[in-house]
């Protein structure tokens, strides 16, 4: 028998997540079936496990609908007892949309993880998530490192006195499902989670599925793939720490390099958002060249 949603959360938070009793804990909630079911998981492990549960959601200003959805989320979050919070941020259209969206949405949650007091952030990636980033690093290039995605518990990239869990990372996505029927949970779906534009909604959409009807289970071996590395010394320390760039990523720096453009942005995997600066220089060639520099999203990503 297949364990329960709240026996994967709890197993979680007391084993590899090592959340600590008494700690302050922030869940990222959007309103998706993901969120909402980590919300009501967590709810119900908070006087058990001794930890205050604090809610936030971020509205990216993308779709008209998100506001709304944050507003469910808000009534289902009061109806458990659970304070919520809520961020506006803006994220201007264009390429690399949904990696400059996460890092806005990283540095809303630090900023309302520290008002609330809390060092650790929630978040609701489950284990098809884990086996979907594997795949799109695979395509990508990228080596033992950077296939060691999504621990259950990372340091937050520039933001040192913060951290992640992931509680339901050993949940399929089925399990999140079955919990919101059982507990009749609401829940909103955001249709760039459908939109084939995005590699992402094509790996789920249509490589998984495939993949599963070749070798049944393969999320799951994914995810395993991912812990052996992590075992094996590959782990992402934090999320935005150093990894393997793919030869894309790599192309893009050099031409951002030789351009010297002050307004061009390569966004990579991470969170990371790199620009060149004029006022840095390499020191061995006495500050006749100039490089540039990567900096941490959260910290550094620019409203237009």
């Amino acid at each position: 028998m297949k364990p329960s949603l709240l026996t994967i959360a709890k197993r979680a938070l007391t084993g590899e997540a090592k959340l600590e009793a008494g700690a302050a804990l922030l869940a990222a909630v959007s309103g998706g079936p993901d969120s909402m079911a980590l919300l009501h998981v967590l709810g119900r492990l908070s006087p058990k496990l001794g930890f205050a549960l604090h809610a936030h959601g971020v509205d990216h200003g993308l779709r008209a609908e998100a506001s709304r959805e944050l507003d469910v989320a808000q009534a289902f979050a009061e109806h458990l007892g659970i304070p919520f919070g809520r961020s506006n941020v803006r994220v201007a259209s264009g390429g690399n949309l949904q990696a400059r969206a996460r890092a806005a949405r990283f540095e809303a949650l630090a900023t309302a993880a520290r008002i609330v007091g809390a060092r650790t952030i929630a978040t609701a990636h489950h284990a098809d998530d884990r086996a979907e980033t594997v795949l799109l690093r695979l395509m990508r290039g990228a080596g033992p490192r950077g296939l060691a995605v999504l621990p259950a518990r990372a340091s937050l990239g520039g933001q040192d006195d913060l951290e992640l869990v992931r509680p339901l990372l050993r949940a399929r996505r089925e399990d999140v499902l079955a919990h919101l029927s059982r507990h009749a949970i609401p829940s909103s779906t955001d249709p760039s989670n459908l939109d084939p534009r995005f590699l992402r909604v094509r790996v789920r959409r249509e490589l998984m599925p495939l993949l599963e009807e070749l070798a049944p289970g393969v999320a799951l071996h994914l995810a395993a793939l991912a812990d052996q590395l992590a075992e094996a010394g590959g782990a992402e320390k934090s999320e935005g720490s150093a990894f393997p760039l793919s030869r894309s990523s790599q192309a893009a720096l050099a031409q951002l390099a030789r351009s010297r453009s002050t307004t061009a942005r390569v966004w990579l995997p991470g969170a990371l958002v790199v620009t060149f600066d004029p006022r840095s220089s390499d020191a061995h060639e006495a500050g006749s060249r100039r490089s540039p520099r990567a900096r941490p999203g959260p910290r550094t990503a620019r409203r237009p």
